[in-house]
């Protein structure tokens, strides 16, 4: 009798490690002039070299390099001083040459590590083996694609374009510490400007390997691995599809084998795609048009200054210096453009707390609604700063300033503009408003009797009714103080 599906996952402990290419931010390709532009007409970014023609020899792109080595600076991994680039032989139709130049032996970075925090648990440090560079491959054309009413076809535009791939050890122990390794990461490529994280375009995309064994042994079983990932949520439910598949596989009696699966996102599952290969199945050589890659000392530490600060060390600051909450320093560290609009908007405006609200509210709810990116943010920190400036003058409340900020967003134009022009000027005349709340009072006699009564939850009803009355101009804090001052004339009134 069959297993039933849903294994004892308290039985086995799973052993993960993770293939992560990034694509680079270059304009050009690796070895070759050719643009990396994503989105041209098919074939037309390509050149001799990238086509594989006979002949043709590959120069490397410098760029590629100094991107390399910032990458393994901010992943703590040793830079090799000599590295080599090797052919990796298979065949398949977008691979015009038989091989792809990448690096086997002796990769550029070795030996790195990050370090991820998920909630409720210590901080775990996940070692990186390697990066090193590589050329992508072209990209299969099916009949699926409009304009292709039949067969397959071949797009070698992709042919060339850059490529980091950053190996971990296999020390992560569960889809969820997975997926915080990768947001390290994607954050470190991305703050970098070496990716432009276009995850749905396969510019960050990650292949992993999946094993489980027993929790009292060390020995680790057979993986099978999942290939191109591209999205942080499937990487989650591979991977935990992945894990319980081959714990049911054993429960049942039977053998987890060595191969390269596909996550299908519809059904949930991954599916068998190939046989996996070892490292000798490629025949890897050093390759022949490219002499060994000689980076000195002086080369590294002009790498090392280019670096900004980087996400984890700014968001320590942003606690230490500006006494951020951790959650809030975390959020607006997410982005190298986010905390960058922050800190600029704090130095206009000088309270971190009050500029911390509004970018993780308002200005955060505002792109995620337009769909767009800090960077094409139509209110700048300075105009933020003056806003917020509007409120702590009593200008105008908290809540007209969220009116004020979406004309902001809409017109581009200063708020003090939009607050003269549309008279949005806060009340703070306690004469005006001694009328309102006089004509609130008398209008709800029932609702007074019942303050009366010691039901204070009804005073928020008349601040209600007040703010209706003055079109939410009235000044909060007046109406309060106002409100309390004149019921506690009536008889019976509460404190």
């Amino acid at each position: 009798m069959a297993h039933q599906k849903g294994g004892d996952l308290m039985r086995f402990q799973p052993v993960i490690g993770l293939e992560v290419h990034v694509q680079l931010k270059t304009d050009t390709k690796i070895f070759c002039g050719c643009s990396t532009r994503f989105g041209a007409e098919p074939n037309s970014q390509t050149c001799p070299v990238c086509l594989g023609l006979p002949g043709a020899l590959p120069v490397l792109n410098r760029k590629v390099v100094e991107f390399a080595i910032k990458a393994g600076l901010a992943t703590n991994c040793s830079i090799a001083g000599r590295s080599i680039f090797a052919r990796k032989n298979y065949f398949y139709p977008d691979l015009p040459k038989g091989y792809q130049i990448s690096q086997f032996e002796e990769p550029i970075c070795q030996r790195g590590w990050l370090d991820i925090h998920l909630e409720g648990h210590e901080p775990k440090r996940i070692g990186i083996t390697r990066i090193h560079m590589e050329e992508d491959a072209g990209k299969l054309v099916h009949s699926d694609t409009p304009g292709l009413e039949d067969g397959s076809g071949v797009d070698l535009n992709r042919a060339c374009t850059p490529l980091l791939e950053v190996v971990s050890e296999p020390d992560l122990r569960s889809a969820d510490e997975a997926v915080a390794y990768l947001k390290k990461l994607y954050q470190i490529v991305t703050w970098l400007g070496l990716c432009d994280g276009n995850m749905e375009e396969g510019s960050f995309r990650c292949d992993a390997n999946v094993s489980v064994m027993p929790v009292d042994s060390d020995t680790f079983g057979t993986r099978a691995e999942i290939k191109n990932v591209n999205s942080f949520k499937f990487v989650k439910q591979a991977i935990e599809h992945e894990i319980q598949r081959q714990i049911d596989l054993i429960e049942d009696g039977g053998t987890v084998v060595q191969e390269t699966r596909l996550f299908d996102p519809t059904t949930g599952k991954t599916r068998s795609m190939r046989g996996k290969e070892e490292a000798h199945d490629y025949r890897y050589f050093p390759d022949p048009d490219l002499v060994p890659l000689v980076i000195d000392t002086a080369w590294v530490e002009r790498a090392r200054s280019e670096l900004p600060e980087l996400p984890e060390a700014r968001q320590k600051r942003f606690m230490a210096e500006l006494g951020l909450p951790g959650y809030d320093a975390e959020v607006l560290t997410a982005s190298r453009g986010i905390a960058d609009y922050f800190e600029t908007g704090v130095t206009a405006h000088g309270n971190p707390k009050a500029v911390a609200n509004w970018v993780m509210g308002e200005v955060t709810r505002g792109l995620n609604d337009n769909g767009c990116a800090i960077d094409d943010c139509p209110i700048a920190p300075a105009q933020l700063a003056e806003l917020l400036g509007l409120i702590d003058a009593g200008t105008i409340s908290g809540k007209i300033a969220k009116t004020v900020f979406d004309e902001m967003w809409k017109s581009g134009k200063a708020p003090r503009a939009i607050v003269e022009e549309q008279g949005l000027v806060q009340v703070s005349d306690t004469a005006a408003i001694e009328a309102i709340i006089a004509e609130i009072i008398a209008a709800n006699p029932g609702q007074v009797e019942e303050y009366r009564g010691g039901k204070e939850k009804v005073f928020g009803f008349f601040v209600g009714q007040v703010m209706k009355a003055s079109r939410g101009k009235a000044n909060p804090a007046v109406v309060n103080d106002l409100l309390l001052a004149t019921l506690k004339q009536h008889p019976g009134g509460t404190t």
